[in-house]
């Protein structure tokens, strides 16, 4: 199954620091700059995930998220591997190191629109180390939710008019994570 367009050249119509316009036939699509991926991760320890709360310009609002961050986006770092990266975002953002990222897979958030894919990691061994919240230019919230109230806080933070991530979705699916 293919496209009549997928043979057409790609042409770039605007490109900055971080993203990427482009336009392929009658499809128009952004991608991330420089080859630069995204990792995230999802972090349950003792029955309860971890979640992360910013503002995001693109959508005007408060988001609810699982915590994420890109790959290789440092001078230097663009071999880094989605593992090292995961486990420098986790702490970063929440104040939790993990002894072991497992990477889960590759996935796209929407496929329609954006051509970037991440690495979804689930993180193991669990240590609480400081605070968390981002670096200087973030400013982020992080939340320790039981698992059987995830739908609950879900709702509750819909309800204050924040913006959901699709990824925690996937935490309320059955069996999705191998476990009950």
């Amino acid at each position: 199954m293919t496209d009549p367009d997928a043979a057409l050249p790609e042409e770039i119509v605007w490109q900055g620091k971080f993203v990427t316009a482009k336009r392929r036939g009658r499809w128009e699509y952004a991608s991330r700059s420089r080859g630069i991926r995204a990792a995230a991760i999802i972090a349950i320890d003792d029955g309860h995930v971890l979640l992360v709360e910013q503002y995001r310009i693109p959508l005007g609002r408060v988001c609810l998220e699982i915590p994420a961050g890109l790959i290789g986006d440092h001078e230097g770092a663009e071999e880094e591997d989605a593992g090292t990266a995961a486990i420098r975002e986790l702490e970063e953002e929440t104040g939790y190191r993990a002894e072991v990222m497992e990477p889960i897979g590759e996935f796209y958030s929407s496929p329609g629109m954006v051509s970037e894919s991440f690495t979804l990691l689930r993180a193991h061994g669990l240590k609480k180390v400081s605070n968390g919240g981002g670096t200087e230019s973030e400013d982020i919230t992080v939340h320790r939710v039981k698992l059987t109230e995830l739908a609950q806080f879900v709702a509750g933070r819909r309800a204050k008019g924040h913006g959901i991530d699709v990824r925690i979705a996937m935490l309320m699916a059955p069996g999705f994570l191998g476990e009950d």
